[in-house]
């Protein structure tokens, strides 16, 4: 896959160091700048499709090193798109056999002549043979506790043992609807999971929003590791790398003369709806539209946005920016979908925002929207009433209010979260951690 950077949003970014391939790890490792000295911490991420997990854990990975010299970190993704991201310095990434997963939330191996079992084998042995030879003081899990039908299990038990690694679960706010997390949770035996194999779980929230232990119904026993970070909204402009190859001029939007209304589908592969009904709008009068499409729109759904941007003037289209806080807060108002990345850059922002959440194949967007809502801080409207036309007039009401005053819920998950890695980190002086699975 290719993809267009014809664009980015960051003037005030400082230049990042290109990042180069080695080849003799399994899975293959790209470097970042550095080198691995002193404290390693692997953040695993199961990703099929999307860049939303990987995102967040590039995110922690550049609080981590921005934090601590000392630091030097290793990226797991199963999103083979992820090597386009920057890095980071001082971070390495590692990519896994490709899995695929349609709207119905199905899994497959990407590659069609080759089985699912014989993938998740190969996955499973990358993982143990990566994390044996990185060796990681700290291994901090998104989303699975097992990993990805339990592939990363023998890899966790094995540096536990032989390395006393200390282990986080990270959790986004919300995971899914009630009866569906609390069914999915029990059948890969999560708390048991949890109880034995994990120091902490960090939940990368404000409880005050939602607060998984109460929603999900989690036992004394986990409840008593779970860390909330707060949402990683704040500093994000700060620890985001930024790629040498796309251009950082102020006018990298190159098509605005002024002031600017926003659309953001965050990856894309489900967003055609969305990127269509904010294309067709008529733009509040004296504003230009900037629709970020995400580098998973499908072509045809591209084609068609890319079409009226052709015909129209006031309106533009790039699959990708490199600072999407600085661009959201540069915006006069910002319709959007739901997910976890795209609601803690516009609740940094402070801009109005419309959230237009997906409802399949999971709920959490939808929850997660409902729930900024109820607290005043963004505005929903659910894809079976979206159109141009209400789209039209949101922005145009939109674009006459004033910036909102910061939110008054937690947004310093990104300098909450090195307190959390120091002080665990810390503890291994006590002797290590002993596998009780």
């Amino acid at each position: 896959m290719t993809w267009d950077r014809e664009v980015a949003f960051a003037p005030r970014r400082r230049k990042a160091t290109p990042n180069t391939w080695r080849q003799d790890l399994p899975g293959g490792i790209r470097h970042g700048t550095g080198h691995r000295t002193g404290r390693r911490v692997a953040l695993y991420s199961h990703d099929t499709q999307g860049l939303g997990h990987v995102r967040r854990n590039t995110l922690l990975a550049a609080a981590m090193v921005c934090a601590d010299p000392e630091v030097s970190v290793l990226l797991i993704s199963g999103a083979r798109e992820a090597a386009a991201l920057p890095l980071p310095e001082r971070t390495d990434l590692a990519i896994l056999p490709a899995l695929a997963k349609d709207g119905l939330g199905c899994y497959s191996a990407r590659s069609p002549d080759r089985f699912l079992a014989d993938v998740l084998a190969a996955r499973s042995a990358t993982l143990e043979s990566v994390l044996a030879a990185f060796g990681p003081h700290m291994l901090v899990v998104d989303k699975v506790s097992r990993g990805f039908r339990g592939e990363l299990e023998p890899a966790l038990r094995q540096i536990r043992l032989q390395h006393g690694t200390r282990t986080v679960l990270g959790l986004r706010d919300v995971l899914d609807d009630i009866a569906t997390t609390r069914r999915e949770w029990k059948e890969t035996r999560t708390p048991e999971a949890i109880e034995t194999l994990y120091d902490q779980v960090w939940v990368y929230g404000d409880p005050t929003i939602f607060d998984p232990a109460a929603e999900y119904g989690w036992s004394d026993v986990v409840r008593a590791k779970v860390r909330y970070t707060g949402y990683l909204g704040a500093d994000r402009e700060r620890v985001l790398p930024l790629d040498a190859t796309i251009p950082t001029a102020p006018s990298a939007i190159r098509h605005t003369r002024g002031p600017f209304v926003l659309g953001l589908i965050g990856g894309g592969q489900d967003g055609a709806a969305v990127a269509d009904a904010f294309a067709r709008a008529v733009f509040p009068p004296g504003h230009e539209g900037v629709l970020v499409t995400g580098p998973y729109l499908p072509a045809p759904d591209l084609e068609r946005v890319t079409m009226l941007a052709r015909s129209r003037r006031d309106f533009s289209v790039h699959r990708f920016v490199s600072d999407v806080p600085a661009l959201a807060g540069a915006s006069q108002a910002t319709v959007s979908m739901g997910g976890y990345n795209s609601v803690c850059e516009l609740m940094e922002a402070r801009r109005p925002t419309l959230i237009v959440p997906r409802m399949a194949p999971r709920r959490e967007q939808a929850m997660r929207a409902d729930r900024f809502a109820g607290h005043g801080l963004l505005e929903v409207l659910s894809l079976e009433d979206l159109s141009p036309d209400l789209v039209t007039r949101w922005l145009r009401s939109a674009v006459s209010r004033p910036a909102r005053p910061l939110p008054a819920i937690d947004l310093q998950g990104l300098r909450k979260v090195p307190a959390l890695v120091s002080d665990l980190l810390e503890s291994l002086v006590d002797g290590g951690v002993q596998d009780v699975g």
